[in-house]
């Protein structure tokens, strides 16, 4: 099932063929296949966990170590998005204050100026909760995603073969 969906696509138009045969652009970066997807969602959302700017870029800082589908991963990162930041983060801030047993601080404000004052207090707390989701539930997806794809195989074979 998660395979026809990708599958279902057509052919490449001869431009972008063009473009990948001159720029040399492997085809693992744009392969869709279950290593490369569940790969790209890994980097991804974890990537996607991290408050930093410029986070499309760190994906690809990333793709010549592990090989994945780029695009896909790249989606994922835009999971934190201007509407979504604020909530992450402050979701990762009270999970890192829980997680090294501090005190929240209360009144936030969303001005410059407050995060300026507040920035030593709110730094270390928010980067434990952020590895803390980084580390769990992006490795969760990759698992889950992986374990979905491989019985979604295995249904499709029974089914052939009953029909046969």
């Amino acid at each position: 099932m998660v395979r026809k969906v990708f599958k279902k696509n057509k052919p490449r138009h001869p431009k972008i063929e063009a473009f990948i045969e001159k720029y040399k652009i492997p085809r693992e970066f744009l392969s869709v296949n279950r290593k490369s997807v569940t790969k790209a969602l890994l980097v991804g959302i974890f990537i996607a966990f991290i408050p930093m700017p410029f986070q499309m870029l760190a994906v690809l800082a990333v793709s010549p170590f592990i090989r994945f589908n780029i695009p896909i991963a790249i989606s994922m990162v835009w999971l934190s998005n201007p509407f979504t930041m604020p909530p992450m983060y402050y979701m990762e801030y009270l999970t890192g204050c829980w997680l090294l047993g501090m005190e929240p601080l209360h009144g936030v404000e969303m001005t410059v100026e407050w995060f300026k004052k507040n920035l030593e207090d709110i730094f270390i707390p928010l980067y434990v909760g952020t590895f803390f989701y980084s580390a769990t539930v992006a490795p969760a997806v990759y698992f889950i995603v992986n374990w979905l794809w491989v019985h979604s195989v295995h249904r499709e074979r029974k089914v052939k073969k009953k029909s046969k």
